[in-house]
């Protein structure tokens, strides 16, 4: 770990691992359930025996039975990790929980940050170097941007006219956040990160098989292997008497269908003509889907008669569906809403690595992410947020931090450092290209949570292109989506969901016709 505020503040302390919840008897927990599918009863933990122990276990688990190892959940406290690690591996797929130390909303004032322990001599210095830069960079930014959001909140806020000191206070509290969620861009991805993390056993099963296929194998093979230790500690049969070992870096069979360090410019300039200025670009979706929704809501409620037009709004009109105004994500739990299963959209997006790593929380909107460690040129590939390319003064310290580490990182690579490690020191502004897939019932949902003027800009920037390109091919599915105070508008109580962080702007009265400067 990297910590402190100046080159060579180095501590040899690796991540911090902590199971803080669990079930008391894992594996005996699982077998009790997989006795109970063929008991007339339900069968407890407590009534398994030693050889069932070690005859249902294998059997269940090597038959593919297994869900029975669903049941048991473990909760663990995860820092001292990187947020690449998070975004190439343990966010990578839909069946976890967490909560994350937010860049958004937490300043970072100390330099703390992944440092593989492969590093010696001029690599670690070089390496280091360009972290303690980065972070740097980052405190500029932070303070030439810090007048600028003031500038705007004021003027969106009407502050003149309620110059009370205490909101005066408020609004200089929110420009700094808005100020470090911008610079958080130079940040470099070994940025350290803590996090509460649940996942069920049968997953942390699948994570420990599969922890070399992804761009940091390294750390992730010390992070699982370290949660893997810690359910042993609790319960050795859990993974003692079943389970498969990890799968070895070299048998990962992405990796052996491309090379590492291999980017080619012109696909990703291709791509990026593909998306003709947008972020996000619909690439295909299912052309009768407005029909097969209605027919589907015709089905569950027995309604033939109904017309495509009644129909879809009996789904979708909040008027109609009072689910629709729940700040409780139900739509899964209704059978009505579970029509919307049935419409299907792709898209093909950009974003920098800082907002993916929020957008792919949307664990049932999967995006099929980039192999960095074989897609990242070896020029500066960044997004650049529009607060700093409008002042010349941040536009320039941004081009200096972000050129800087691209260059640490061609330094590192020539020294003879694995592209795995070197990937380290690039910024969260490297830019992410991937095509990402939902069902309109989970899409929803996403667009009601993305469209607000809250959410991250670049991902509230995605959304708008991808409602906007839906409006054009299905209008009649699209007449009801947008953020709370859209839909509740005249439904509902309150009308802004986020409370004291309401935006300061009617959104509801010009939806989707709005500007977002901030």
């Amino acid at each position: 770990m990297l910590e402190g505020t100046a080159p060579g503040s180095v501590q040899g302390e690796g991540p911090r691992i902590r199971l803080r919840n669990w079930f008391d008897s894992p594996y005996d927990d699982a077998i009790a359930a997989a006795r109970t599918c063929y008991s007339p009863r339900v069968i407890r933990p407590d009534e398994v025996t030693a050889g069932q122990r070690k005859r249902i276990g294998p059997l269940t688990y090597e038959g593919g039975h297994h869900t029975v190892y669903t049941h048991a959940t473990f909760e663990f406290e995860l820092s001292g990790i990187s947020r690449h690690l998070v975004w190439t591996l343990l966010h990578s797929f839909p069946f976890y929980n967490t909560e994350q130390q937010s860049q958004r909303y937490v300043k970072l004032d100390e330099v703390r940050a992944h440092l593989p322990a492969a590093l010696e001599g001029e690599a670690r210095s070089v390496y280091e170097s360009a972290v303690v830069d980065a972070w740097r960079a980052y405190a500029e930014l932070t303070h030439g941007l810090t007048p600028i959001t003031m500038g705007i909140l004021s003027d969106l806020w009407r502050l003149p006219e309620r110059a009370k000191k205490a909101f005066g206070k408020n609004v200089a509290r929110e420009a700094e956040k808005k100020a470090i969620e911008t610079a958080r861009y130079v940040i470099p991805i070994a940025c350290h990160t803590a996090m509460v993390y649940t996942v069920t056993g049968i997953t942390l099963h699948r994570l420990h098989r599969m922890a070399a296929a992804c761009d940091a194998p390294t750390e992730a093979r010390e992070v699982v292997g370290r949660m893997v230790a810690e359910v042993k500690k609790l319960d050795p049969a859990f993974f003692d008497e079943i389970g498969e070992e990890p799968i070895p870096e070299e048998e990962v069979v992405e990796f052996g269908m491309s090379t590492a360090g291999a980017a080619d410019g012109a696909a990703l300039e291709a791509f990026d003509k593909s998306l003709s200025g947008r972020r996000a670009r619909l690439v295909d979706w299912g052309a009768r889907a407005p029909q097969v929704v209605a027919d589907a809501v015709r089905s569950v409620l027995g309604r033939p008669g109904l017309d495509d037009a009644e129909a879809i709004a009996l789904v979708l009109d909040p008027a109609r569906n009072r689910y629709r105004l729940d700040t409780m994500n139900v739509s899964a739990h209704s059978p009505l809403m579970r029509t919307l299963s049935h419409a299907h959209y792709t898209f093909r997006k950009k974003l920098s690595h800082t907002a993916d790593s929020q957008d792919q929380r949307h664990r049932m909107v999967p995006g099929s992410r980039p192999l960095l460690t074989r897609t990242v040129p070896d020029y500066p590939d960044v997004v650049e947020p529009e607060l700093i390319a409008s002042d010349p003064t941040c536009h320039g310290l941004f081009r200096e931090s972000v050129g800087a580490a691209w260059e640490a990182r061609r330094r590192l690579l020539e020294l003879g450092v694995s592209p795995e490690h070197a990937l380290y020191v690039l910024p969260n502004a490297l830019a992410l290209r991937f095509e990402e897939s939902g069902s309109l019932l989970h899409l929803v949902h996403k667009w009601t949570m993305r469209t607000c003027m809250n959410a991250q800009r670049e991902i509230f920037e995605a959304s708008m292109d991808e409602i906007g390109q839906v409006q054009k091919v299905h209008p009649e599915l699209m007449k009801h989506v947008g953020p709370p105070c859209s839909v509740r508008t005249g439904l509902a109580r309150p009308r802004c969901t986020e409370g004291s962080h309401f935006c300061g702007v009617p959104v509801w009265t010009s939806f989707p016709d709005i500007e977002r400067s901030i």
